[in-house]
């Protein structure tokens, strides 16, 4: 399975721009489909070829080294059972960087040079917003594990997207929501907003507001929000500004390399006495209370904190958590489950759609989703089912992900906290409620 760094992506993309622009037009003013249209090639002396757009380096690598296993996992374990439309499936690896340049250079590399016809990716909500712009016009079909930005939403409703994306953790509308009513569920009247400056934090910080708000509490910066560059290196004046008045909790929307400074900063400076820290899944990976680090007194500074992230409760979790640890020795990390399933839905759209085409999986990625159908939790035993003309209702690991029109799905999360020895712990669930 072909891997690459996207410092070479970003070489090839400026020599493929010009043919990206064709294939631009090409895709707005025509039906046809052409072999040489990237995405959307039928296949038909060869296998399925998809991606994968994650971070396997910056600022969410952490967390993207986690769910880094599954895509190639469920291409293996496809391959065991016949692969889709009778050949083997093809994956292609490359890392974007965190970062929306080398997101788009990886994509354009996927679309116009690899000609994959789907694309697991990316995870920064910033990254897929560059890289499905790539995708769109190329007619690659890309579904996000982990990018969870309402603005998503609200461009596959203006119909920006042309069902060439979906995602298989829900959109920060819901974890707003249920970061909200846990804050209220612990008695906080006052709390305090600082987001990281991009579609993830800004998004986020919207639905939590407008949520906290109906539930009665007070966003004390509302109306000078705290919003920090991913790209700077010191943070002093946005953790004075974040903890100023001591309100009862922070809500930090953060990513863990730059949130974990910011941090670290309020802590020194002792802005952090007496507020609760509430986080959410930008930095929930076991590595994240290290980097703030620990205090002269060798408690860790982090000790305490709270925070939700996109939770798995699908009938597919067990077999998948014994799979992963039959294969890998260990327990799949934070968005390994919603990493898998993306990847299922691709192999199975395209089953349905009996072609290895972008068009073909866009077109079925919700027949296989949703009911009618069988339900099934095996890949294999879906794709079986597809190859004897049967309708399936894929029940995923991460939860039943039952796509809707706008590519979203709704799910359950789960809340964190901190222990005193520095280890991250689950300790509730929450179903939020909409108000």
């Amino acid at each position: 399975m072909p891997k690459i760094n996207t410092a070479l992506a970003l070489s090839i993309a400026t020599l493929a721009t010009g043919f990206l622009l064709g294939a631009c037009d090409n895709a707005n003013n025509t039906n046809t489909t052409t072999d040489n249209t990237p995405g959307n090639t039928t296949n038909s002396g060869q296998g399925l070829k998809i991606g994968s757009l994650l971070p396997a380096t910056g600022d969410l690598a952490a967390i993207g080294q986690q769910m880094s296993g599954s895509v190639p996992l469920l291409v293996e374990t496809v391959n065991a059972c016949e692969g889709v439309n009778g050949q083997p499936v093809t994956l292609v690896e490359v890392d974007d960087q965190t970062d929306p340049r080398a997101g788009a250079a990886g994509m354009t590399k996927l679309a116009t040079l690899d000609k994959v016809a789907g694309v697991v990716g990316s995870f920064a909500s910033s990254v897929s917003t560059a890289a499905v712009s790539v995708a769109v016009p190329n007619q690659v079909m890309m579904i996000s594990p982990g990018s969870t930005s309402p603005v998503f939403t609200e461009k596959a409703q203006a119909g920006d997207f042309k069902s060439f994306w979906a995602r298989t953790a829900p959109p920060d509308t819901y974890q707003a929501l249920a970061l909200a009513q846990l804050a209220n569920q612990k008695g906080f009247k006052r709390v305090s907003t600082v987001v990281i400056n991009n579609d993830y934090g800004v998004g986020f910080e919207k639905a939590f507001v407008e949520t906290f708000e109906k539930l009665g509490g007070t966003v004390v910066n509302k109306d000078q929000p705290v919003r920090y560059d991913p790209k700077a290196q010191t943070f002093d004046t946005e953790a004075a500004a974040a903890f100023a008045g001591k309100p009862d909790a922070v809500i930090a929307v953060l990513y863990a390399e730059t949130g974990s400074l910011l941090l670290k900063t309020a802590y020194q400076q002792g802005l952090t006495d007496g507020v609760q820290i509430m986080l959410t899944d930008g930095v929930k990976a076991p590595t994240f209370p290290e980097q703030v680090g620990k205090g002269a007194d060798g408690r860790y500074l982090l000790a305490g904190a709270l925070g939700t992230v996109p939770g798995s409760d699908g009938k597919a979790l067990a077999d998948f958590n014994k799979l992963w640890q039959e294969k890998k020795g260990s327990s799949p990390g934070e968005y390994a489950p919603q990493a898998w399933d993306a990847a299922a839905l691709l192999v199975l759209a395209a089953q349905a759609a009996q072609e290895n085409t972008g068009v073909g999986i866009a077109s079925k990625i919700r027949e296989v989703a949703n009911e009618p159908g069988t339900e099934v939790t095996d890949v294999c035993a879906g794709l079986k089912l597809l190859r004897e003309g049967q309708d399936i209702n894929y029940q995923g690991a991460s939860g039943n992900v039952d796509v809707d029109a706008n590519g979203d799905v709704v799910g359950v999360y789960d809340v964190w906290t901190v222990e005193a020895d520095g280890k991250i712990q689950v300790i509730d669930k929450v179903n939020p409620t909409p108000q």
